[in-house]
């Protein structure tokens, strides 16, 4: 089973990883669909990646939100619904596995599957889709992993928000490399997906595996790049920086100490330091992702 994530740290992070991801790999991933497109949705979560791709596709379309928590599965139905309403969109629900968003451009038509994602592809619909989409999953799965959905694919898969290996935190900090290192050793740790995670390894090895079967693979920047007063052109981030670099910040102390078999002060030094800075609002980070593109030969 893989890990889970908390439902308030996704909420936090979307407005993030919607600035983040390329609009220019998601216009291509768009050009390979067909009128009435079905996508797969690896680790939806609450259906951030839903919600940000779904006005781009613009027309009816099909999603299964595939997550290993039921109770992750019923928060995004809860979250699509309130925010689809707020948008002015109706919303029915036939049944308790269906969710009808009534977008003017044509209705989105979206189910729930509880499922092991460590089990995929085998426990996929695969047969009924035009595309497997995940955000923020790849940097957690082993190279088997990918190897076996890589191989089972004939359409096009899509992994915004993989971690790429650059970041850092301003101003400096001595610690900043004993941190990172630390960091670095953790995203490795297996996951729950049959072996060491990928990592910031995950955008090569994506294009690798999915090169061998013979697809085309594309990829593009999705940086987070944060400052504690927030992006000046986004104001409406700006109150949730704070908040963001907060959970940065102990997300990395805690992955560190993890790592760390000697106790090392310095970690937890560091947190403070950074706490502080935070308080202070004088923190910005960074944090490099790729989103990937692999699309199968046209036929």
């Amino acid at each position: 089973m893989s890990e889970a994530f908390d439902l308030a740290w996704l909420d936090l992070r979307e407005p993030f990883d919607a600035f983040a991801r390329s609009e220019s790999l998601a216009a291509a991933l768009l050009a390979r669909l067909p009128a009435r497109p079905r996508l797969i949705d690896l680790g939806a979560g609450t259906g951030s990646l839903l919600r940000w791709l779904a006005p781009r596709i613009g027309r009816a379309q099909a999603w299964t939100l595939v997550d290993s928590s039921a109770e992750m599965a019923e928060a995004a139905f809860d979250t699509i619904a309130d925010r689809a309403e707020l948008m002015g969109f109706p919303v029915t629900a036939p049944n308790k596995r269906t969710l009808l968003v009534h977008a003017p451009g044509g209705a989105w038509r979206i189910e729930g599957l509880v499922a092991d994602l460590a089990e995929s592809p085998a426990n996929l619909p695969l047969h009924q889709a035009d595309a497997v989409v995940s955000s923020a999953l790849c940097d957690l799965v082993s190279r088997g992993w990918l190897e076996r959905m890589a191989a089972a694919l004939r359409i096009p898969f899509y992994a915004a928000l993989c971690v790429d290996g650059r970041e850092g935190f301003a101003p400096p900090h001595p610690a900043d490399a004993r941190v990172a290192a630390g960091f670095r050793r953790d995203q490795a740790r297996d996951k729950g997906f049959g072996g060491r995670a990928l990592g910031p390894r995950a955008p090569a090895v994506i294009a690798e595996v999915f090169a061998a079967q013979g697809f085309t693979v594309e990829a593009a920047p999705s940086d987070w790049a944060v400052r504690a007063r927030g992006p000046v052109a986004h104001p409406t981030l700006r109150d949730s920086a704070g908040r963001f670099l907060t959970e940065l910040v102990l997300g990395h102390a805690e992955a560190a100490g993890r790592q760390d078999r000697r106790g090392d002060a310095r970690i937890e030094a560091w947190m403070d330091a950074r706490l502080d800075q935070v308080a202070a609002r004088r923190l910005a980070a960074w944090i490099g992702h790729r989103d990937v593109l692999a699309l199968p030969p046209r036929r």
